[in-house]
């Protein structure tokens, strides 16, 4: 093989597996609660790599990343520069990762019946919102 070829086979060869690592998600969450680890075994089957970080401290971490009150779910975790509040599904955070749009992040206030690592029957679709200056809708699933 000619070396000029080995050095672009090799160059796609690296894109390649690059670009097949998962996106990291850390989350936040008290140890109390029974449900974020399944939030977080979700997304794992959902292609993200989830590193999960026990805290007595939520409301200090949502206080100084802003999450308004309104806003808040059950734990709170941080991707590629944005803030997934709850129990968002994993469609609504690969929307927020390719469209990239300019706000801090996005939040399924509560923990709805249904959603992803919770219990129970979806009974209605989920609202998940921006997290922004203007709270406003960002998908509903």
């Amino acid at each position: 093989m000619h070396p000029a070829l080995f050095v672009v086979a090799a160059v796609l060869l690296f894109a390649g597996v690059a670009a097949a690592e998962p996106m990291t998600i850390d989350m936040h969450v008290n140890p109390q609660c029974s449900c974020c680890e399944g939030h977080a075994n979700y997304l794992r089957q959902h292609g993200f790599k989830v590193n999960v970080t026990t805290t007595h401290n939520m409301s200090l971490i949502r206080q100084q990343h802003s999450v308004p009150d309104s806003l808040v779910g059950c734990h709170i975790a941080f991707v590629a520069g944005y803030i997934i509040e709850g129990h968002v599904p994993a469609s609504a955070i690969n929307k927020l990762l390719a469209e990239r749009p300019k706000i801090k992040g996005i939040s399924l206030p509560g923990m709805p019946e249904g959603s992803p690592g919770m219990t129970g029957t979806k009974t209605e679709p989920f609202t998940i919102y921006e997290i922004s200056d203007k709270a406003k809708v960002f998908a509903t699933e």
